[in-house]
């Protein structure tokens, strides 16, 4: 797979992922989340149920009217005037109340207040979390579909990283080794791809959960950014917001006052009551007592004051007011604990947001310097300075800080909606905000080391040592089995004095195999030899410091059988020392020319 494939598999896996710019953004998943999250739907419906606190606490102190009616069938027997009689007695009355002092029904309307304030810091509360949830669950899907992307790229530069380490082995210029490193971890890039669709799945899933629809296309952020520090920059300020206004704190303050006149109300059951009551009541019956048939009706009207006065009730008045009072205590330890959480977590988001900055501008500096490695690795691994673990290395730390970066981001956002949530000020105003950090960049070409071809040429950015080192890699067809040895002519500036000429080095088969034989393992130039190009270094006088040498390279040998054509590498090529102590330049033979192994 050439670069350019690279490239294109990876913008299609982009494209694949984010659909086109028509994508849903935060705002219209946090809209979709209100509508249909079973959640946030269950915290509503305790708001409307806690406001009907209200109503009910005032009821009792409004008067109660209650009507009541009756109907009777009546089969009597008059014994002492010997009379039967079957008639029928009704009557109606309407009475009401009206309670002038009952201190338990003050006490629970002032509680009804606060109950209402209660159910409102717990539905705000609930508001701030759904932002939250709805947020993390959202970055956790970007942040699948970025991995499952830098994993692709990441797999795509393997295995070109593979198939030039395969082709090196078959031209004998790289050994075993690179090609077995390359394809573990193209078989590693391939495990983490199944891992990282796993987890893009899940995180789909997830938000599914609070949207109630797959989120087929999500507006990722955009590359360049700036997400802007905690306002204002004074942890204590946010942690003293955070004590103060949190609507987990303000719900259990509201909790801790209804306890407080929980204790009030229970105790109310030793005091006396007090009401008004009037009655209007009608009654129609029949009298057997005078004589048969005569009917009798009575209209009563009554007002009036009703005193109770409890005195004794088994001590369960004194048992529930200890009770009481140890669920007021309880309250109190609660908005405690709640307050310091809350000054806990603005304190903890804080600083995740403020490292979180710091962290993002390292890992873009980190990014620039790993891109800058990868290349440098990549041309030191074409001039022999470097080996295919040293360039997968630096591929993979590549790719590992992309994704390292993208989360960093996801999760100072995330972390900056949390410190407004402890500190009680998230609203759909940060929604917004947060939601103006999304979009679609503009297509540019990319200039990225990790997207750079493997060309055997070096850029034009390396230094001119790689560039004059660098080797030159021919794919022109091989000659024929029967086809004469090709003849490579070398610049006279790299050939010794005291060579032989290439006919009498071509006299006999033996003396050519047994001169291959010969010759010692090349050794390869550090990166200090590097510093001038080779042409240069291998006309070095003979009182010449000797060259400064590294790690041993193999040398494909000549069959003795056949004759192995004498080539002189140019500038750039491995050099070896002969016995005689002049300085040659060996070129590695492709085997599959004539005579070669």
């Amino acid at each position: 797979m050439k670069p350019f494939r690279i490239r294109v598999a990876a913008v299609l896996v982009a494209a694949a992922f984010a659909q086109g710019a028509a994508g849903a953004d935060f705002l219209d998943t946090y809209r979709l989340a209100k509508q249909n999250d079973a959640v946030f739907a269950a915290s509503r419906a305790s708001l409307e149920a806690g406001i009907e606190k209200l109503p009910q606490g005032r009821a009792l102190l409004l008067p109660v009217i209650n009507g009541t009616g009756n109907t009777n069938w009546n089969d009597a027997e008059n014994r002492t005037f010997n009379a039967d009689s079957q008639f029928n007695s009704n009557g109606w009355a309407v009475t009401l109340t009206q309670p002038l002092f009952r201190w338990q029904n003050i006490v629970q309307y002032q509680q009804s207040q606060f109950q209402v304030l209660q159910a409102e810091a717990q539905f705000s509360q609930a508001t701030q979390d759904l932002i939250v949830r709805v947020a993390q669950a959202y970055f956790e899907v970007l942040a699948g579909r970025d991995n499952i992307e830098f994993i692709v790229a990441n797999k795509a530069a393997i295995q070109e990283q593979l198939a030039q380490a395969k082709r090196n082995f078959e031209v004998g210029t790289a050994t075993i080794t690179d090609t077995n490193e390359a394809q573990a971890r193209y078989d590693l890039a391939v495990a983490q791809e199944i891992s990282g669709q796993n987890a893009l799945l899940v995180a789909q899933r997830n938000l599914q959960q609070i949207t109630a629809q797959p989120p087929d296309a999500l507006t990722p952020l955009r590359t360049q950014l700036l997400i802007q520090p905690p306002r204002p920059a004074n942890q204590d300020e946010w942690a003293a917001g955070a004590r103060a206004n949190n609507f987990t704190v303000r719900a259990n303050e509201a909790v801790l006052e209804i306890a407080d006149r929980e204790v009030g109300r229970q105790r109310a059951g030793h005091y006396p009551t007090l009401d008004v009551v009037a009655s209007a009541q009608e009654n129609t019956n029949q009298s057997l007592a005078v004589g048969v048939g005569t009917r009798s009706q009575v209209n009563q009207n009554v007002i009036g004051l009703q005193l109770n006065l409890p005195i004794y009730a088994g001590g369960s008045v004194m048992s529930r007011t200890r009770e009481a009072v140890a669920l007021k205590e309880k309250a109190r330890q609660d908005l405690e604990a709640s307050r310091r959480a809350a000054e806990f977590n603005a304190q903890q988001a804080y600083l995740n947001v403020t490292n979180g900055l710091a962290q993002v501008k390292a890992l873009e500096q980190a990014l620039v310097s790993s891109e800058t490695a990868l290349q440098s690795n990549r041309v030191g691994y074409e001039v022999g300075v470097r080996i295919n673990i040293d360039v997968l290395n630096a591929q993979q730390q590549v790719f590992q800080t992309k994704r390292d970066l993208a989360r960093s981001r996801y999760d100072t956002i995330v972390n900056g909606l949390r410190l407004k949530a402890a500190a009680g000020a998230l609203s759909e105003a940060d929604v917004e905000d947060v939601n103006r950090l999304l979009g679609f960049d503009p297509p540019a070409p990319k200039s990225s080391a990790t997207m750079a071809p493997l060309a055997a040429t070096a850029p034009a950015t390396v230094p001119a040592a790689f560039a004059a080192a660098a080797p030159t890699t021919s794919l022109a067809p091989q000659p024929a089995a029967d086809a004469p040895s090709p003849k490579v002519e070398a610049p006279k500036a790299n050939v010794p004095a005291s060579d032989k000429s290439r006919a009498e080095r071509k006299t006999t088969k033996t003396e050519s195999a047994k001169k291959t034989a010969s010759r010692p393992a090349t050794k390869t130039k550090t990166a200090a030899a590097d510093a001038a190009p080779i042409a240069e270094k291998s006309a070095v006088a003979p009182g010449a410091p000797p060259m400064e040498t590294a790690e041993l390279r193999p040398v494909v040998l000549a069959q003795p059988a056949a004759p192995a054509p004498e080539v002189v590498a140019p500038a750039g090529e491995a050099m070896s020392t002969a016995s005689s102590g002049t300085t040659r330049v060996v070129k590695f033979v492709d085997p599959k020319l004539p005579g070669a192994e």
